[in-house]
């Protein structure tokens, strides 16, 4: 379903952003396989989808912040958001060249106090997910509203009393509409890092879940809950 590939020099992030324009290298932290994640890989296209949506649109032009959705069907996968129009981001999405998605799953410190062995040192674990492929931008109207609700449904569904476009006034629904452009970029390959804490006796790693389950942030809990997941 997927191939390992190991790396000396894979990208360990702790941020997220989508780099328009041929992708540089990134940072490093030796030593952690990249799992490279085919088309039929439904496992790591289905974690893509449930990571947080907030990323950064990096170009020469600047960086941007944007919320992406992720689109799975019978010809692959497909990453669909829009900008400002007044952001000049989405004038070279042309289809052309190629740029990077980087999605940040949970992530978290991690105390050597946690764990049975010593000595030890602090360290980070992670989950990060990276798309690659050729946004275009897409400036019709009916692409532009299927974005949107999209958007609308993955982050009011949840909600009791949920916000809902249907319920905002005409000329104000038109005038924002107006001032955005939509984006879609068709997923060439994607790759998914989880660093975990594998180099670890499994003790140590249960101790890191044990710890993180005892933190107060949201960020610990994800994290102790996807590394039970993967054990």
């Amino acid at each position: 379903m997927f191939e390992r590939q190991a790396r000396p020099d894979g990208p360990g992030l702790m941020r997220c952003w989508l780099q328009a324009g041929a992708p540089r290298q990134l940072p490093n932290l030796r030593g952690i396989p990249i799992l490279i994640v085919t088309s039929e890989a439904s496992y790591h296209a289905a974690y893509v989808v449930c990571l947080s949506l907030a990323l950064a649109l990096t170009t020469s032009r600047g960086e941007t912040h944007v919320p992406v959705v992720v689109r799975r069907d019978e010809s692959g996968v497909a990453i669909v958001g829009h900008v400002a129009r007044a952001n000049s981001h989405w004038q070279i999405m042309n289809g052309s060249e190629e740029s990077l998605v980087i999605f940040q799953g949970p992530h978290s410190y991690v105390s050597p106090t946690w764990y049975a062995n010593a000595p030890a040192v602090p360290t980070w674990n992670y989950a990060v997910v990276h798309a690659y492929g050729k946004p275009r931008f897409r400036d019709d109207r009916e692409f532009l509203e299927i974005v949107l609700r999209s958007l609308v449904h993955k982050h009011e569904s949840g909600r009791t009393a949920p916000w809902r476009i249907e319920d905002q006034p005409a000329d104000f629904y038109e005038r924002m509409l107006a001032n955005i452009v939509g984006f879609e970029m068709p997923v060439l390959k994607i790759e998914a890092k989880f660093k975990l804490g594998q180099n670890r006796r499994l003790e140590d790693r249960r101790g890191t879940v044990e710890g993180l389950e005892r933190g107060v942030s949201a960020e610990e809990r994800a994290l102790a809950a996807f590394m039970r997941s993967r054990q």
